[in-house]
């Protein structure tokens, strides 16, 4: 049942409901009703759903870097300042955009182009996934019905939250006594050794995320070179084909032709043969008259 409704929220939009009918009727003939109801109840997504519901079924090892990028970058903006905020969202747009844009060759593959509305929306949800637990788990369970939108509080091209702000940019207050300012230290030090380690986890994820799309877009250029010669094999068959077509028909019509004229040559052939037939009886004729008429002249 879960990998019916996974390929129905695979469907493109315009055959979605007849898809859903097929399948709903299918699941009744075998005697699962409740599985029908549940197909009929599946509601049909939008055409920017539809494109994250294919990413994320047609692309599984980049759709998991992605998500894994997400969480790297939710546990850097809690913690992260300003300037390592502003690195981590760059590469976030980066991978953002260049998924996008492999998806729009996803949906062209099945026949469907993407409007540059649709595009939009496509990467609203994509960066809603970066920044929302939430969303990243609708979108991890292929099966969105609309677009999401990431929460407004997530800024990542932004200074952190004031709180964390404040306590990264002032000076550390005179503690009364020197345990407490050794305290202090060690706890801004832990901080920033953590903030390192997720900085650097979110990088490695991000550069993984990149390397990914990189690869992916090298080997759709070589498919689609790939496609392009093999266009160009069948383009030449399809002209052999013809010219031989062309002589066959030309071969057929040509011994149409000779079977007629092996048809007269036959039936001349049968007509001399009748002659001749004809002509050595008168012979024999004529010479058994021509020795009848000798015997009786001796």
């Amino acid at each position: 049942m879960e990998a019916v409704l996974d390929e129905l929220y695979t469907t493109p939009p315009s055959d979605f409901v007849a898809r859903r009918e097929t399948l709903a009727a299918a699941a009744r003939t075998a005697g699962r009703a409740d599985d029908a109801r549940r197909i009929r109840a599946a509601r049909r997504p939008t055409l920017a759903a539809w494109a994250a519901n294919l990413l994320l079924r047609s692309q599984p090892e980049e759709s998991r870097q992605f998500l894994e990028l997400g969480q790297a970058l939710r546990e850097a903006y809690q913690s992260l300042d300003a300037e390592s905020l502003k690195d981590l969202s760059a590469q976030r747009r980066r991978v953002v955009s260049a998924l996008s844009r492999q998806t729009a060759q996803l949906a062209r593959d099945t026949g469907h182009r993407l409007s540059q509305p649709v595009q939009q929306d496509l990467e609203e949800t994509l960066r809603a996934v970066l920044a929302d637990p939430e969303a990243a788990d609708q979108w991890a369970g292929g099966r969105l019905v609309n677009a999401l939108t990431p929460p407004s509080e997530f800024r990542p091209d932004s200074a952190p939250v004031a709180e964390e702000a404040g306590t990264l940019s002032r000076p550390a207050s005179p503690s009364p006594s020197a345990p407490r300012g050794r305290a202090s230290k060690d706890e801004l030090a832990e901080r920033r050794r953590a903030r390192q380690e997720q900085l650097a986890r979110a990088r490695e994820a991000a550069e993984a995320a990149e390397r990914r799309l990189s690869e992916e877009r090298a080997r759709q250029a070589d498919v689609d070179a790939e496609l392009q010669r093999a266009r160009e094999r069948t383009e030449q068959a399809r002209r052999r084909m013809s010219a031989i077509e062309e002589q066959l028909q030309q071969a057929r019509e040509e011994c149409r032709q000779a079977e007629t004229e092996q048809q007269e040559a036959e039936e001349h052939s049968r007509s001399a043969a009748d002659a001749v037939a004809q002509a050595e009886r008168a012979a024999h004729e004529t010479t058994q008259q021509v020795r009848r008429m000798s015997r009786g002249a001796t």
